[in-house]
């Protein structure tokens, strides 16, 4: 079945293919600037904790940006909200690339964060939840995932090449080159179409607000953005301090790299596996036992002497749980609120997702340099997963069901 109002470029396959290179370009340079810490500290002389700050703001303003560019997607279509947050994106890698005091690397973090609130993935999941038929989603959304694990298992040992070539300032000019690719992909995710028939029916602006304030109401979406925020600060902590920690305790930076990129590999598994799975089973089941699965795997790193194996390994369980959420939390959201504003909804979850992605990176950095050691952040990260895993369980999957 081939979604209605679209041509033989538009097609299901077409419409996951280009989502799917999108997920690459966006997801794969924001990985690896974990790997570039060491060396900017190294030239500039910043801190750990001021770096952190700058990716945290970079988290904190894609969290508030992404209910807005879920809105201009709702209301306006996915093809500007993709085309304006891959310019922002650009333009904020280039900034952060030139920067040479602390005000214009956190300004270069907020137009990243702006970026990344019209270019990341969520706005490909909302083309998907508008375009794609029913039973195409839950497998593309997996897909989606893996392919976001496929920019960062990519650019994570390409990161390594050109630092070794050339240096983090060149790196971050050729990561904000490739970002534009998006403009001509996201052509063929373009919902005017759709939006067009929306506006026929007399759906009025308002009813964003509407359905947002209706979201707010319901308490199996507050646990799902409750969880979410704990997710966000998991994976945005290891993504950025993973790479120094692993450094410090006696790694060199190749093998910190083939660590990040062995978490983008074995996610292209993890998501796709999630994706079926969710198509199969409740999703709160499936949630609920991927933040379990991160705690025991945080632990098992903690417990154990540290050494590449056991890096490596850490990294394969944590890869197979890394975007993993992304699927129930959109399949439970599309359950409990329909695909009319989809973009707007899962958008306002995510930015619970960057509240803690934002305490993830600054906390990080700041317990770093306050006590020399990573220790008690890891420790918070697997308390909490527990504790989220025990909340999923009480979501419900749709409004009416026990």
């Amino acid at each position: 079945m081939r979604p209605s109002g679209v041509g033989i470029f538009r097609g299901p396959l077409i419409i996951v293919g280009c989502g799917c290179l999108i997920a690459v370009l966006t997801f794969g340079p924001r990985t690896t600037i974990g790997l570039l810490l060491p060396s900017i500290g190294r030239e500039t002389g910043w801190t750990r904790d001021t770096f952190a700050f700058a990716i945290a703001i970079q988290h904190i303003v894609w969290g508030v940006g992404q209910p807005f560019a879920g809105a201009v997607a709702d209301r306006l279509g996915t093809l500007r909200a993709l085309s304006i947050g891959a310019l922002l994106y650009a333009a904020g890698l280039l900034a952060m690339a030139g920067a040479s005091t602390h005000a214009v690397l956190f300004l270069a973090g907020a137009l990243v964060g702006l970026g990344l609130s019209g270019a990341s993935f969520n706005i490909v999941l909302a083309a998907f939840g508008k375009l794609l038929p029913d039973n195409w989603r839950p497998l593309a959304t997996g897909v989606g995932g893996a392919a976001a694990s496929l920019g960062q298992f990519l650019f994570a040992p390409l990161c390594v090449v050109l630092l070794d070539r050339f240096d983090w300032r060149i790196t971050l000019a050729i990561f904000s080159a490739s970002v534009l690719l998006v403009l001509p992909l996201s052509l063929p995710l373009s919902t005017s179409h759709q939006i067009r028939k929306q506006r026929e029916s007399g759906v009025s602006a308002q009813t964003v607000g509407r359905e947002l304030l209706r979201a707010l109401r319901e308490p199996s979406y507050i646990l799902i953005a409750l969880g979410f925020l704990v997710s966000g600060f998991h994976v945005a902590f290891i993504n950025l301090h993973l790479p120094a920690y692993l450094q410090d305790n006696g790694l060199d930076r190749p093998s910190a790299g083939w660590v990040i990129a062995t978490i983008g590999l074995f996610n292209i598994a993890g998501s796709i596996a999630v994706g079926w799975l969710c198509s199969n089973y409740p999703n709160r089941y499936i949630l609920s036992s991927i933040y379990f699965l991160r705690a025991f795997a945080i632990t098992m790193l903690l417990l154990l002497p540290l050494s590449p194996p056991l890096a490596l390994s850490f990294a394969a369980a944590m890869g197979l749980l890394w975007t993993a959420p992304i699927t129930p939390v959109a399949g439970m959201i599309l359950r409990l609120f329909g695909s009319g504003y989809v973009a707007a909804i899962y958008g306002l979850a995510y930015f619970f997702h960057q509240l803690g992605a934002f305490a993830g990176v600054w906390i990080g950095g700041w317990v770093f340099e306050k006590t020399g050691s990573y220790d008690p952040v890891w420790m918070s990260l697997a308390l909490a997963a527990v504790v989220t895993g025990f909340i999923t369980l009480m979501v419900r999957e749709t409004p009416d069901a026990g």
